[in-house]
């Protein structure tokens, strides 16, 4: 592995071996994966996305220690198909491990180096295969997606992470997100709680452990551990996030392969694609797609909104994924038996990501492309700024009825109404291109990555069956 300064003794300890031609050609990436190779931690787990190089990142972990004859570890994945899976990681350690001179031992899923140090791939099927293990000591212990294995094995398999070699014992793990997995709650710290997604600034940001009483109880350092649990042998762990952004060699490789992540299921992908940690199936029970049929026309009559939510932020890179503006355009048709209730029809649908001035400019080349007869809907910052900017849109749209609405509640609740509705099959869609985009967005909510289209929607339905509790004709 390619070191700053060869006469540095590495971060377990142990003095390194003179830097080869080999040994400057594994390098990692810069960024998360360099992050996650100089970790200290005791414990180490990378990822929360596909493509961020995760499985390279894992193989290239133990090679800072194969020129001692006595250093030993293992890579387990949960089944042995999965090692040997084609592209797994007994084909990826095959283009990496013969430039440090090991030899393959494809039978017994082995590697030899020169110096006698060994790397092993292996299984834990179930439970019970820890047991294979007593009495085994292992320097590295690598876990490649380690929301596959139990809880159980996991730290069985910690106690055997003990070496003779002079190599401080460590473990390293690569995930995908699960949200109802015990990974979940073990890397929670890291997690933003409300989008679901690594929070920045904690990323590398090592912690301590100690479990007392039967639960893990954490600390910022081992003293401080320490200090509330005098008899505690705290260890340390961190998480450090990655995505496909942060594998450029990938994405020139394989251009199609973002492509690929971006056309799962919304669920799949926000999970995938964005690491989102909180995303889970169950988030479809708000929204379902087939509570909303499809229609080729709509009736006549009734009233008509075109509710926004707004966003003022342009898509500066690949990768960055800020808010939409969006906006439903929505008919309420009465019942012909009693001219109350009725049915809801999603006329159009669209968004838009641009500055201020285009969001503007949308806006209201909308309102004249829809004509006075169609009622329009902002949401209102509180604040004066928010009142300043919803006068400027009151005036500049003059002949219109525009209502703009302070938002209360959260949004879960707000969209609450829109929900029933659509159980009940009170919503429908004009069949166009946009209603897979805009289901997949409501299916995901509300743990989805975004909500533009479910705010509009939602103050959509709420306009045309509450009304405006709060307008600008009432200041």
């Amino acid at each position: 592995m390619k070191r700053a300064d060869p006469r540095e003794a590495d971060l377990f300890g142990e003095a390194p071996p003179p830097p080869t031609l080999a040994d400057a050609e594994i390098t990692p990436q810069p960024g998360p994966q360099a992050a996650f190779l100089g970790v200290e931690a005791d414990i180490a787990i990378y990822g929360g996305a596909a493509g961020g190089g995760k499985s390279w990142a894992l193989l290239a972990q133990p090679l800072r220690h194969v020129a001692n004859g006595s250093f030993g570890g293992v890579i387990f994945r949960r089944t042995t198909v999965q090692v040997r899976n084609e592209g797994g990681l007994w084909d990826e350690s095959m283009k990496l491990y013969p430039q440090l001179g090991g030899k393959p031992k494809s039978h017994v899923l082995e590697w030899r180096f020169p110096s006698g140090a060994s790397l092993s791939f292996a299984h834990l099927e179930n439970d019970a295969t820890v047991l294979n293990y007593q009495g085994a000591q292992m320097a590295f212990l690598g876990f490649d997606e380690l929301t596959h294995f139990s809880e159980q094995q996991f730290w069985y398999m910690l106690s055997r992470n003990r070496s003779t070699s002079g190599v401080k014992p460590y473990v390293r793990a690569t995930t995908n997100p699960d949200a109802d997995s015990w990974v979940a709650k073990l890397i929670g710290w890291w997690i933003d709680p409300v989008t679901g997604l690594a929070c920045a600034e904690r990323a590398g940001v090592v912690r301590w452990f100690a479990r007392i009483g039967g639960r893990l109880v954490w600390a910022d350092s081992a003293d401080e551990l320490k200090a509330l649990h005098p008899a505690a042998r705290p260890k340390s762990l961190t998480f450090v996030p990655a995505n496909l952004s942060d594998n450029g060699i990938l994405e020139e490789a394989d251009p199609d392969y973002r492509a690929n992540l971006e056309a799962l299921p919304p669920v799949e992908r926000e999970r995938l694609l964005l690491g989102n940690w909180k995303v889970r199936a169950a988030a479809r029970a708000l929204f379902r797609r087939e509570w909303f049929p499809l229609v080729d026309a709509v009736p006549g009559g009734g009233r008509v909104v075109r509710s926004w939510d707004l966003a003022a932020t342009e898509k500066k890179a690949i990768g960055h994924d800020p808010d939409w503006t969006a906006c439903v355009r929505v008919r309420r048709v009465p019942d012909a038996s009693d001219g109350r209730a009725g049915t809801f029809y999603i006329e159009t649908a669209m968004r838009l990501r641009g500055t201020p001035a285009a969001v503007e400019n949308a806006i209201l080349n909308t309102a004249a492309q829809d004509g006075v007869g169609v009622a329009i809907r902002l949401p209102q910052d509180p604040g004066q700024a928010g009142k300043a900017q919803a006068d400027t849109y009151v005036r500049k749209l003059a002949g219109h009825e525009v209502h703009a609405v302070i938002p209360s509640g959260d949004k879960v609740s707000r969209a609450g109404p829109a929900s029933a509705q659509a159980e009940a099959g009170n919503i429908r869609l004009v069949r166009a291109a946009w209603n897979d985009e805009l289901l997949d967005e409501l299916e995901a909510f509300p743990a989805g990555r975004h909500d533009d289209w479910v705010d509009a929607l939602a103050d959509a339905i709420n306009e045309l069956t509450l009304g405006s509790a709060y307008t600008l004709a009432n200041l």
